[in-house]
């Protein structure tokens, strides 16, 4: 009797372990995690050529008009192509079609140019070709949308997409017919992983669509941003990997469900406020290279962490970065410290009342984006 209890007993013990093992795989197989690619921004290549001012100037011109001619377009002041980073693949279409986009926290729509477009920066990128695609449905709908460094116009599509694993049918998005401003961006097209309310009217974001059809265990998705120069950072969806950060994760309320935004506390340095003195929102942001803000407040920092202006951008004297201290951003109660690591500021001057925590800040800090909740976990990366 003691021998048949010890087996059954063994077996018992055996089984959990196996039930406990299939289940750590299960949920390592429920994450999807794409690598990403640090490219040179869009601003880095004009800088090297001694082209950004001019740059500046002239699309400050043709977005005027090109907002005033056209009241119907769907409008991302903040959206700059200028400062887009981080790419990963995708694929389009059946047989699949693999384009590299930006995966962006800061927009809601998926759009790639199409074979159709006339724009000399669609000769330049990856092209979409309808008539290879056995799943492409075409719409007679618009799709423009106005960036805050560009254009584009086109129409509105449906067809199979895959982010890794990951498939969504019948998916809407964007072929672009005509660009301007993307003539040197080093990705296809653009990903937003933003709330449908950022989206085009009648569509539905990815994120969303892939959650409806059941493809996605957790309502989650997450990126992890390299310090290194091209590899290492990647995307994941449906879960976390906790390799990829330190310590807990800080839970913090989105302040409006339509975007990623939350509510920063106060800026400081030195134990001194420098900014939010009584809160502001932030937008947490993969799709922009630098932490940008109000212009004034930005300037302020500027002269703080002895920045000097250098044309449109502001450079900071290389042997001064090691003894300048941090800017602290205190959100929900709990302090993000961002040093100056660059020669060239981390700090960027707009015309907003918001901020924006961009590449820069994310590097620091592993990013967790969760529609269930709604809310923005944060722990210092690995």
């Amino acid at each position: 009797t003691r021998t048949r209890s010890s087996a059954s007993t063994w077996g018992q013990e055996r089984s959990m372990k196996w039930l406990v093992l299939l289940g750590l795989v299960a949920l390592s197989e429920c994450i999807v995690i794409m690598p990403l690619t640090k490219t040179k921004t869009m601003r880095e290549i004009l800088r090297e050529k001694n082209l950004l001012n001019n740059f500046l100037e002239e699309q400050a011109n043709r977005l005027s008009d090109d907002s005033a001619s056209d009241p119907k377009l769907s409008i991302h002041p903040l959206r700059n192509a200028l400062d887009m980073a981080y790419v990963g693949n995708i694929t389009i279409g059946t047989p699949p079609q693999e384009f590299q986009v930006v995966f962006d926290t800061g927009s809601s729509d998926l759009w790639v140019p199409s074979i159709k477009c006339i724009s000399p920066a669609c000769h330049t990128h990856i092209t979409f070709d309808h008539h290879k695609s056995s799943t492409f449905r075409l719409t007679r709908r618009p799709f423009r949308i106005l960036y805050g460094s560009g254009l584009m116009t086109g129409v509105l599509v449906y067809d199979t997409v895959r982010i890794g694993n990951l498939v969504s049918t019948d998916q809407p998005f964007g072929l672009s017919l005509q660009e301007s401003g993307f003539d040197n961006v080093p990705f296809d097209g653009i990903l937003g992983l933003s709330y449908p309310s950022l989206a085009v009217p009648g569509t539905i974001p990815i994120f969303d669509k892939l959650q409806q059809q059941g493809s996605i265990s957790e309502p989650v998705f997450a990126f992890y941003l390299s310090t290194h120069k091209e590899n290492g950072s990647v995307v994941m969806f449906g879960g976390v990997d906790h390799s990829y950060y330190k310590g807990k994760l800080n839970w913090i309320p989105v302040s409006r469900t339509k975007s990623w935004l939350i509510t920063v506390d106060r800026i400081s340095m030195n134990g001194r406020v420098i900014g939010c003195e009584n809160g502001c929102e932030a937008l947490v942001d993969t799709g922009t290279s630098l932490i940008n803000g109000p212009a004034e407040l930005v300037t302020n920092i500027q002269r703080l962490i002895h920045a000097t202006p250098y044309g449109s951008e502001y450079v900071v004297s290389c042997p001064v970065i090691s003894t300048l201290p941090p800017v602290i951003f205190t959100i929900n109660g709990i302090d993000y410290s961002v040093s100056n690591s660059l020669c060239l500021s981390s700090f960027y001057g707009v015309d907003t009342s918001s901020w924006i925590l961009g590449d820069v800040f994310l590097r620091l800090y592993f990013s967790v984006y969760d529609r269930g909740n709604n809310r923005i976990g944060l722990a210092p990366a690995v």
